[in-house]
């Protein structure tokens, strides 16, 4: 892999029914992709994940490639995600994070006192500490054959900080959201620090070969809609704009980037104004709902309760058809509202995907 700014000859784009999705454009039948689809639902994945600590993992940009390409090679999926971890933007401002089996991701020393900042790197050489995503994202836009585009991703500002605070998973975020009301100033500090870095970080990801990007506000949830007008909106707004004007200052490809913030119904507004080009959404919100509220200028991209893949097969392709006749088969990515859970069959993943594509090509005709 070279790690030049811009690795080139890349191989011809064969599918790209996402991306044209993702601009507002016209498509055939709509796209469909499944968040954690490189995961632990599928026996190769964790046959090739097995010896390997989960954050090695993540450093090796061959199995990242590799952990990347095993859905597809099931799947007719129309997008690849690269296999990696939002937490490795702490681990690049020097923090230590470990995965505990059974427990998930844990930080060694959480942050406890504003002075605990201090602690940070306060400048990242993105290039330098998280080349190794970057060079994954190259090898595997190389391997995926131009089959489908590769979506790069980061964790947004606000869902980093509650992990570096909590020190790992928590169902009220009570120590994160203490510091909000707290220390309001420490906390836009911390929150500007990390969208700082994450701007160069997407940035990093589009030069080393990715063709569209995800911001995850997976915590958006737990914040009201006044903490999140004040600590979750700004940033995601921000980054939208630093990426796409150093995108065009290094004559970069302006890729499409996605919106997801889990559980903010109350902002989706905001959201469909915040300079991304397509808002994802979770299963607790109606698609007529959400249409309504982000208007006709973005795409939207959801929204199947993942529950629903337990589900018999045949049920499954009533679910998505009423999915695909409440949003539409334009404007849309057909997804899950949040990842797939490790216990999934993955013949009832494969049964979504088909019903995605045979129910929108149905209704594309008709």
């Amino acid at each position: 892999c070279s790690l030049s700014r811009s690795p080139k000859g890349f191989p011809k784009l064969k599918n790209d029914t996402f991306l044209r999705a993702a601009r507002g454009e016209e498509t055939e039948h709509t796209p469909v992709w499944c968040m954690r689809q490189a995961g632990r639902y599928l026996p190769e994945f964790r046959e090739t994940r097995a010896s390997q600590d989960f954050f090695a993992t993540c450093r090796s940009p061959k199995l990242c490639c590799e952990l990347t390409l095993q859905p597809l090679r099931r799947f007719p999926l129309d997008a690849a995600i690269i296999f990696s971890d939002i937490l490795v933007v702490p681990q690049a401002l020097g923090m230590e994070v470990v995965m505990i089996p059974g427990k998930g991701p844990t930080f060694t020393e959480p942050l406890k006192e504003v002075e605990d900042l201090l602690k940070l790197r306060q400048k990242v050489d993105v290039t330098a500490e998280l080349g190794y995503v970057f060079q994954a994202i190259t090898l595997t836009r190389h391997s995926l054959e131009g089959r489908v585009p590769l979506i790069g991703f980061s964790g947004a500002p606000w869902t980093l900080m509650s992990y570096m605070i909590e020190g790992g998973g928590s169902s009220t975020m009570a120590k994160a959201k203490s510091w909000l009301y707290q220390h309001p100033e420490a906390s836009h500090q911390l929150l500007r620090l990390l969208a700082d870095v994450i701007i160069d970080y997407l940035v990093g990801q589009v030069a080393a070969g990715a063709q569209a990007l995800q911001l995850f506000e997976s915590h958006a949830g737990h914040l009201g809609p006044e903490q999140f007008q004040d600590f979750s909106l700004p940033y995601i707004r921000d980054i939208a704009q630093a990426v796409k004007s150093k995108l065009k200052e290094e004559a970069l490809p302006l890729v499409p980037m996605i919106i997801f913030a889990k559980d903010a119904h109350y902002a989706l507004r905001d959201l469909a104004h915040a300079g991304y080009e397509v808002v994802g959404l979770d299963w607790t919100i109606r698609p007529q709902e959400a249409r309504a509220q982000t208007g006709k200028d973005v795409t939207l991209q959801g929204n199947l309760d993942p529950c629903a893949l337990y589900a018999p097969k045949e049920k499954i392709g009533e679910l998505v058809k009423k999915m695909l006749e409440a949003f539409g088969t334009q404007r849309y990515i057909a997804n899950l509202g949040h990842g797939l859970y490790p216990d999934m069959n993955p013949e009832h993943v494969g049964a979504f995907v088909e019903a995605v594509h045979a129910h929108s090509r149905h209704i594309n005709k008709h």
